[in-house]
C-alpha cells in the first residue's frame, strides 16, 4: 500500500504468520443478508454450518476469495491487535465487503482505519459513539423530517432499534449491494455524515407520506416498513441522488454532536464519547497523518548530560632512543596509513629500513 495512503498501516505490522499461506479461490460464498447468488452458508452465532438451499435475494453479498478463512483471519487479527475491544459481530459484514476487493492483510488494515478513524467508539464493548449518534440522528430527524419524527415518538420506535444495524454494518445488511458500494465510496471520501444522509433518506422513503404512516399504527409495522422499501427506490443512481440532496453539512453535524454531547448524562456507563477523534473523510485523514509524520521528524531532541569519570594520570612518555636502532620500530608504531612498498620477496638486502646510524 503506498506511503501516505489513508489506509496505510498506522501501527506495527502483524507477523505474516497470522495470515498463513495464500488461500486458493473457491466457489463464491454468500453471507446471509448481504448479497445475491445461488448459494450461501448458514450461520449459527459465530459458526459456519455449510451451504443452505438456494435463495433469491437482492441483499446477499458474494464474497469470493477464501471467504471463510479470510474472514476468520481478519477478525481474529483485529482481536489480537486490539484485545481491549475484542470482536464485534457487526465487523463481520464490513470485513466481508473489504475482502471482496483486497487480500486479507490489506482488508485488515482497512478495517482498523474504519474502526479507529472513521468510526471510533463504534465497535468497543460499550459502543458509546453509537449511542451518541443515535441521539444526533433523532435531533436531525426532528429538524429535517418533523412528521416522521413525531410518528416514531408516538409508536415508541427508538433509534437503537434500527440505527445500529444501519451504521455499525455500514448498510451492508440493509441495502442492495451495488447501492452499498456507492454508499461506501461516499462514506470513505466524506466521512460519517454520509451515514446520516443515507439514514434520513431511508426514513423519508419508508415513512415520508401520510399513507405510509397511517399503514404503520404500531411499533412492529413501523419497523417492518423500514425493511420493506421497494427495491426500485433503492437502485444506486436514484437512491444516491436523493442521498446527496439531503441538506446536512459537516458543520451542521458537528454542531449537533456538540449539543447532544452536552446533554448526555454524566452517569452513563462506559467511557465518554470522543467525537473529535472522528475525522471527516479521506482528505482529513491523509492531512492528519502527514502532519503527524512531520511532527515526528521535527521533534526536538532532548539534550543529555554525560559525566565521564576522571582519567587516571599517566606517567610521562620518554623520548625513544633511536641511536643505534633502525627506523622500522618507529614506522610500525606510527598512527598514519601503512607505508606501501615492494613485497618482502623483492626487497633488496640493503633496504633503507635496514639503514643504521
Amino acid at each position: 500500500m503506498p506511503e501516505g495512503h489513508p489506509f496505510s498501516p498506522a501501527g506495527p505490522v502483524l507477523a505474516p504468520a497470522v495470515w498463513g499461506p495464500d488461500v486458493p479461490e473457491e466457489q463464491p460464498q454468500h453471507l446471509s443478508g448481504v448479497g445475491s447468488g445461488p448459494w450461501r452458508p448458514t450461520v449459527d452465532g459465530d459458526h459456519w454450518q455449510g451451504l443452505a438451499p438456494p435463495v433469491s435475494s437482492a441483499r446477499d453479498v458474494c464474497v469470493t476469495p477464501g471467504t471463510r478463512r479470510g474472514l476468520l483471519q481478519v477478525l481474529k487479527a483485529y482481536t489480537l491487535y486490539r484485545p481491549e475491544q475484542g470482536y464485534c459481530q457487526a465487523q463481520g459484514p464490513v470485513a466481508a465487503v473489504l475482502l471482496m476487493h483486497l487480500p486479507p492483510e490489506e482488508a485488515f488494515w482497512c478495517l482498523v482505519q474504519i474502526c479507529e478513524v472513521y468510526l471510533p467508539g463504534y465497535y468497543g464493548p460499550h459502543m458509546e459513539a453509537v449511542q451518541l449518534d443515535a441521539e444526533v440522528f433523532m435531533a436531525l430527524l426532528r429538524r429535517l423530517l418533523p412528521r416522521v419524527h413525531k410518528h416514531l415518538q408516538q409508536v415508541g420506535v427508538g433509534p437503537l432499534l434500527y440505527l445500529p444495524e444501519w451504521f455499525l454494518c455500514l448498510f451492508t445488511r440493509s441495502l442492495p449491494f451495488p447501492t452499498v458500494l456507492r454508499i461506501w465510496d461516499a462514506f470513505l471520501s466524506e466521512g460519517a455524515k454520509v451515514l446520516f444522509r443515507v439514514g434520513l433518506t431511508l426514513m423519508r422513503l419508508a415513512l415520508g407520506t401520510v399513507e405510509q404512516r397511517t399503514a404503520c399504527p404500531g411499533l412492529l409495522e413501523t419497523l417492518g416498513a423500514l425493511r420493506a422499501i421497494p427495491p426500485s427506490q433503492l437502485q444506486e443512481e436514484t437512491f444516491m441522488s436523493q442521498v446527496h440532496s439531503v441538506a446536512l453539512s459537516e458543520r451542521d453535524l458537528q454542531r449537533e454532536v456538540r449539543i447532544q454531547l452536552a446533554h448526555l448524562p454524566k452517569s452513563s456507563p462506559g467511557p465518554a464519547p470522543l467525537p473529535q477523534a472522528r475525522l471527516p473523510g479521506a482528505q482529513a485523514i491523509f492531512e492528519s497523518q502527514q502532519l503527524a509524520r512531520v511532527r515526528e521528524s521535527t521533534k526536538p531532541e532532548i539534550p543529555r548530560i554525560v559525566v565521564q569519570p576522571p582519567e587516571e594520570p599517566r606517567p610521562p612518555r620518554r623520548k625513544p632512543q633511536t641511536r643505534g636502532k633502525t627506523f622500522h620500530g618507529l614506522l610500525t608504531r606510527s598512527r598514519g596509513p601503512p607505508i606501501e612498498g615492494p613485497s618482502r620477496s623483492h626487497r633488496g638486502s640493503a633496504s633503507f629500513l635496514d639503514t643504521r646510524f
